[in-house]
C-alpha cells in the first residue's frame, strides 16, 4: 500500500476521534501463523509526514500468539509491527480487537482485524493495490521509453504517459468519492489523502469531511496541515556564490541509512550526480525513475549517483528509497532545510543536482529529464 502513497499520503490518516471506545483502553489480541517468537509493538501512526508513528506498547509474540494495549481517547490508525519487519494498519473501532494472518518479512501481514472500520479499509486498500499496480506499470513504462531516449513528441510515448495520467486522475477521483461516502471518519480520512497528487489538492476533500464529522479532531487537524504552507529555507546563509560549473565540489559526509558516515569524496574518480531530494517533495519523487533509468543505463560506465536528502523523518526517507527503487548511496543529516549540504550548494529548491567529474569538479547543475541523460551519454562515451 505505501508503494502508491504521495508525501501528504504515507501516513494517510490522523489519530481521530469516536466514542466507540468510549475514552479508554484498547485491546489487540491475536494469532500469527508462521511467525517466530519475537517482539511485537503497537504503534499511533500520525498524518504529518515528518513525525514518526510513536511505539504505544511493547509485547510478546509467542507461539502465534500475542496481545497488546494502549489508552485512546479518539479512534485513528494505528499499526502492529514485527521485529522482523512485517505489519499492517488497522482502526481501533472496538474495545477488543482481533486479528488472525501470517508473517510476512518486512511486507504487510496476510490476515484480518475484527471490525466493520477495518473490513471496509481492507476493501479500500485492496482496490488501491491493483490501482497501484497499475500505476506502478506505468511508471515502469515511461522509464523504459526514458532509458531509449524516446523524445517526448514521439506519438507512442505521449499515448502512453496520456494513458497514465488519465489512470493517475481515475484513481484520485476514486479516492474521493470512497471518501464522500464512506461511514467512519477514519477509513474516510484515509480515503481522502491516499490520492498521488499535491498536497494542496487534498483540501477540498477535507473540507468535505470537516463537515460530515465536524467533531473529528484527526479530520480537522489534517485539514490544518494541508492548509498549512510548507515552510521556506528563509533563514539559511546561502554562500557568497552558488557553486557552479568548473568548481570543486564542496565535501559532504553525513550518515547513510544504516547510521554510518559516508563521504562524497570515497566516491572520488567516478563520475557522480550528486542529487538532492526528500521523501516529502512531489517533484524529486515524479523525478527520481529518470534517475533510475539514468544509474541503470550509466552505471557500468564509471558512473554513480549520491542520494542526498533534505528529510527530518528517517522512517519517511527509507521508506522513499525502497519505494522509488533508489539502490545508490544515500545519505542526510535528517536536519530537513538545516541540512548542512543547504548552505554549501546555495539550495534554494529541490530537486537538485550538480554532476561532478572524476577530479571532483562540478561539470553540470541541475539535470532533469531527457537533458540528464543527454549529459551522461556526452561525457561518458
Amino acid at each position: 500500500m505505501k508503494k502508491l502513497l504521495a508525501v501528504a499520503a504515507v501516513a494517510a490518516a490522523l489519530i481521530s476521534c469516536n466514542k466507540k471506545t468510549d475514552k479508554g483502553m484498547f485491546t489487540l489480541s491475536g494469532d500469527i501463523k508462521a511467525a517466530p517468537d519475537q517482539k511485537i509493538y503497537l504503534e499511533q501512526v500520525f498524518f504529518n509526514p515528518n513525525k514518526a508513528a510513536e511505539v504505544l506498547d511493547t509485547g510478546d509474540l509467542k507461539n502465534g500468539k500475542f496481545e497488546v494495549s494502549a489508552f485512546a481517547d479518539e479512534e485513528g490508525l494505528y499499526r502492529v509491527r514485527l521485529a522482523d519487519g512485517g505489519g499492517d494498519i488497522f482502526i481501533n473501532d472496538a474495545g477488543n480487537i482481533n486479528f488472525t494472518g501470517a508473517s510476512v518479512m518486512n511486507e504487510p501481514l496476510n490476515g484480518s482485524f475484527s471490525g466493520t472500520a477495518n473490513s471496509a479499509l481492507k476493501k479500500l486498500i485492496r482496490h488501491a493495490d491493483s490501482i497501484s499496480l497499475l500505476i506502478a506499470n506505468k511508471n515502469r513504462l515511461l522509464t523504459e521509453f526514458s532509458k531509449a531516449s524516446v523524445k517526448k513528441d514521439d506519438s507512442i510515448f505521449i499515448a502512453t504517459y496520456n494513458e497514465y495520467t488519465s489512470l493517475k486522475d481515475n484513481f484520485t477521483k476514486f479516492g474521493f468519492a470512497f471518501a464522500d461516502t464512506a461511514k467512519n471518519p477514519v477509513v474516510a480520512l484515509f480515503a481522502a489523502t491516499m490520492a498521488p497528487v499535491d498536497i494542496k489538492e487534498f483540501e477540498a476533500p477535507l473540507a468535505k469531511l470537516a463537515t460530515r464529522f465536524p467533531k473529528h479532531k484527526g479530520i480537522a487537524e489534517a485539514l490544518a496541515y494541508v492548509k498549512t504552507p510548507a515552510p521556506q529555507p528563509q533563514t539559511q546563509v546561502q554562500p557568497a556564490e552558488k557553486p557552479g560549473v568548473g568548481a570543486a565540489a564542496p565535501e559532504l559526509t553525513m550518515n547513510d541509512i544504516n547510521g554510518k558516515p559516508f563521504s562524497l569524496s570515497q566516491l572520488r574518480g567516478k563520475y557522480v550526480l550528486v542529487d538532492f531530494w526528500a521523501s516529502w517533495c512531489g517533484p524529486c519523487r515524479e523525478e527520481n525513475p529518470n534517475v533510475v533509468a539514468a544509474f541503470n543505463r550509466f552505471k557500468d560506465k564509471n558512473f554513480t549517483v549520491l542520494g542526498v536528502s533534505l528529510d527530518q523523518n528517517k522512517q519517511a526517507w527509507l521508506d522513499a528509497v525502497k519505494d522509488d527503487k533508489l539502490t545508490w548511496q544515500q545519505i542526510s543529516d535528517l536536519k530537513y532545510w538545516g541540512s548542512a549540504a543547504v548552505p554549501l550548494y546555495g539550495i534554494d529548491g529541490i530537486p537538485y543536482n550538480v554532476l561532478v567529474d572524476p577530479q571532483g569538479k562540478i561539470i553540470a547543475t541541475h539535470l532533469t529529464g531527457n537533458a540528464l541523460q543527454n549529459k551522461l551519454a556526452e561525457v561518458l562515451k
